[in-house]
């Protein structure tokens, strides 16, 4: 069943991002770029960066939303081969592939032959490994950006909730144990604290590259 619009759609967190990205983008746009019409006014530095830290925050939405979408699909009957196309791709292994890269977690069991779901959790397994690594790796930074959300006051309840999460796990001897709160934290401050929910969303990037390059490896 398609979607059906309803007048809070506009004042999403998500649809407010891309309007303040689109708007300063349109200011910068040069005059004889038919798609965007020139703006008034001078655009700052800090509106660009103000645009950036906006820009990752909906690109963490879109890479989240497409596999959501994609399982939705599944759940509801759809083929693969009908997936492919509105995918961009060319075939129904290419879409099956792209729905693992994007979601390494899940595995659709009944259309996946045996070998494929050893690959595929290989590479999960592989990809976590990894992710761990890396986060012990980089300890300093991540226990550092925890800290500072933790430090936050006047927080909405929920997000109050997620943020004593990321204490939580501030306390745990292993850096690893991070990732997961501050991912749920960073989503929750994406309209009062962008620049750390951006931080937040770099994290979640390189974490999820991580895991595509060994399902890659696997595959």
């Amino acid at each position: 069943m398609a979607a059906t619009n309803t007048p809070d759609d506009a004042h999403t967190p998500a649809s407010a991002a891309i309007a303040a990205v689109e708007q300063t983008v349109r200011q910068l746009a040069p005059v004889a770029d038919a798609q965007f019409a020139p703006g008034t006014g001078a655009v700052s530095s800090i509106d660009v960066l103000a645009a950036l830290a906006e820009l990752r925050v909906v690109q963490g939405k879109l890479a989240a939303w497409e596999p959501l979408l994609i399982g939705a699909a599944r759940d509801r009957g759809v083929s693969w081969a009908a997936i492919a196309p509105a995918l961009g791709v060319a075939s129904r292994q290419a879409a099956e592939r792209r729905y693992l890269r994007l979601n390494p977690h899940a595995t659709d069991q009944e259309s996946m032959t045996g070998e494929q779901r050893v690959q595929a959790a290989r590479g999960r397994r592989a990809g976590e490994r990894a992710v761990t690594q890396w986060a012990r790796d980089n300890a300093a930074m991540l226990r550092r950006l925890a800290a500072q959300i933790t430090a936050l006051d006047d927080l909405d309840p929920a997000t109050q909730q997620s943020v004593d999460r990321v204490l939580h796990a501030l306390g745990e001897s292993d850096t690893a144990t991070l990732l997961a709160p501050l991912a749920e934290a960073g989503a929750q401050l994406e309209d009062n604290h962008p620049r750390l929910a951006g931080q937040v969303a770099d994290i979640n990037v390189t974490t999820d590259q991580l895991r595509n390059q060994q399902i890659n490896t696997a595959e």
